[in-house]
């Protein structure tokens, strides 16, 4: 599935459904992140860098690579769910590879396979800037769970 969805663009209403979900989530808009591609089974956030993201040594924290590598795969299992469902991550786990420095973080959440209860994700964050190459940083898998119904109103 991920060589065939990588640059596919997701139909105007999933493409409607992910942003609207993703701009209630508080944590997103509060790390300052974005969605920069919503594709079938695949979903890419774009993290700017700030302070306000660093660890000690200066380079993006753990949390902040983590949070949005853990977005960009339930954003990428919601593109291929019903319109009544939505989704929660069961676990993920994520093996942080290099130190994230750049302008910005990218995350890249790929669906790898698709169930009618559980979906697993391949999450990649790369770390890019415009004095150094593009860089992986983090990588992992994702496991969720779809749940029906709409999403809880706060």
């Amino acid at each position: 599935m991920a060589d065939r969805t990588q640059h596919e663009q997701a139909s105007p209403e999933v493409h409607k459904r992910v942003q609207e979900s993703f701009e209630r989530q508080g944590l997103m808009a509060h790390l300052g992140a974005r969605i920069g591609h919503i594709g079938p089974g695949r979903v890419h956030i774009v993290l700017p860098s700030r302070p306000e993201l660093t660890q000690q040594h200066g380079y993006f924290h753990a949390g902040a690579t983590s949070a949005v590598a853990d977005s960009a795969g339930g954003y990428a299992a919601l593109t291929l769910f019903a319109e009544d469902s939505e989704v929660l991550t069961v676990e993920y786990k994520i093996n942080l590879l290099a130190p994230a420095a750049g302008d910005h973080l990218e995350a890249i959440g790929t669906v790898l396979k698709s169930g009618r209860t559980l979906t697993v994700c391949r999450l990649e964050v790369f770390a890019v800037g415009a004095d150094a190459p593009r860089t992986l940083v983090a990588n992992g898998q994702q496991t969720l769970i779809r749940v029906e119904g709409p999403a809880r109103e706060r």
